[in-house]
């Protein structure tokens, strides 16, 4: 099974070195990858693609690890968590 940042690396070459898959990609995030590449995402998850230019760049950071007082709840009433960031993360894609 792929790491997501063997996932990404995935991505990454196959839009780098196919035109139509990559504007597939920045129409339709979801559907290109579940489509070309098969993999499975939660109806709750969003994915953004950006393409960087030579006058931008972009940064992503990972969600802040604290706790919130609602996740604190949840965990203490049994339920998952629904933060987006830690299901992303939490993906075997």
């Amino acid at each position: 099974m792929e790491t997501p940042n063997e996932m990404r690396t995935k991505i990454v070459d196959k839009a780098t070195g196919d035109a139509d898959f990559r504007a597939r990609l920045l129409g339709d995030p979801k559907g290109a990858l579940e489509r070309e590449l098969g993999v499975a995402i939660p109806a709750s998850l969003s994915i953004e693609v950006h393409e960087e230019s030579g006058e931008t760049a972009h940064l992503v950071l990972p969600p802040d690890s604290k706790l919130s007082e609602s996740d604190l709840q949840a965990v203490a009433g049994g339920s998952t968590m629904g933060d987006i960031g830690r299901i992303w993360r939490a993906q075997d894609w």
